[in-house]
């Protein structure tokens, strides 16, 4: 966690994403200081809500020029959807200069600066598993936001692994593929549950079975060293049960198909509603 020089970091919008941000600020006894930080929203989130309990955090439902004196860093992290109504006001009360790291789906660097004026931007893309410390986020600064990209990397670390990219038209693949993925992987749990459920077993324990299938075999894509190509082929027999299935999936249209076309139309409406830019690609 950046130290700074004492400049507070202010949460606007306490969602589950914002939340689970903030709780791993929080954690440890070398956490960010609860005096720190400062959540903004309306209406928070119950997890927001026993965040601030536990900690006895300051919180306000708007945020005012005195309370964003001293900000070192302001996280963005209400709905999209509700940035254009959020914009002027905080453009009002953030000084000169601040810092903004924004996790808003689809919002460019561009709209960023437009709505919020000159100033250090950071532009990132986490999934959903960074609510549990499991996910990964992309991210990409503007030029004056290359001086503070430790600083947006160590908030974003707590929901795991960040990558950079240095051409904002990445994002929407980004978007695409990460972003968006956590979706595919349940419906792939879902339609794996349905299959068992339709060769005869129960349906509460094809969904079990389905669901430690899937946990299992990502928990093992992230401990092993190996490629997912690798591992797939180590549990593969040689005219066995597993190779019966993959030859289906595996065929004319198969899942590599069927995931390229399905990951090339989630990347064309990201650009789609990002005017182009790779902009406004919402999940």
């Amino acid at each position: 966690m950046p130290d700074g020089n004492g400049e507070r970091i202010i949460l606007v919008g306490a969602g589950r994403m914002g939340a689970a941000l903030a709780a791993g600020w929080l954690k440890g006894a070398r956490g960010l200081s609860p005096d720190r930080l400062l959540i903004i929203d309306p209406d928070p989130s119950d997890s927001a809500k026993d965040l601030i309990r536990r900690y006895d955090l300051k919180s306000a439902p708007a945020l005012g020029p005195r309370m964003a004196a001293d900000v070192g860093m302001v996280v963005l992290a209400m709905k999209p959807q509700q940035f254009e109504v959020a914009a002027t006001p905080l453009a009002k009360a953030l000084p000169p200069g601040a810092a903004v790291l924004s996790i808003l789906a689809g919002v460019s660097l561009r709209q960023l600066q437009d709505a919020l004026g000159s100033r250090p931007l950071v532009r990132a893309m986490p999934n959903t598993a960074a609510a549990i410390g499991k996910g990964i986020s992309v991210a990409i600064a503007n030029e004056a936001g290359l001086t503070v990209r430790k600083q947006a990397e160590a908030l974003l670390k707590p929901g795991g692994p960040v990558e950079w990219v240095t051409d904002e038209r990445q994002m929407s693949a980004v978007t695409a593929l990460s972003g968006s993925g956590p979706a595919y992987v349940f419906l792939m749990c879902e339609a794996l549950a349905g299959a068992g459920f339709a060769e005869g077993l129960p349906r509460p324990l094809a969904e079990k079975l389905a669901r430690a299938t899937v946990a299992g075999a990502g928990a093992m894509l992230a401990e092993s060293k190996e490629t997912p190509q690798a591992l797939r082929m180590a549990v593969t027999s040689p005219g066995g049960t597993t190779q019966a299935a993959l030859d289906v999936m595996m065929g004319e249209g198969g899942l590599p198909d069927l995931m390229r076309h399905a990951v090339s139309a989630a990347e064309r409406r990201a650009r789609q509603l990002g005017g182009g830019s790779g902009g406004r690609g919402g999940r």
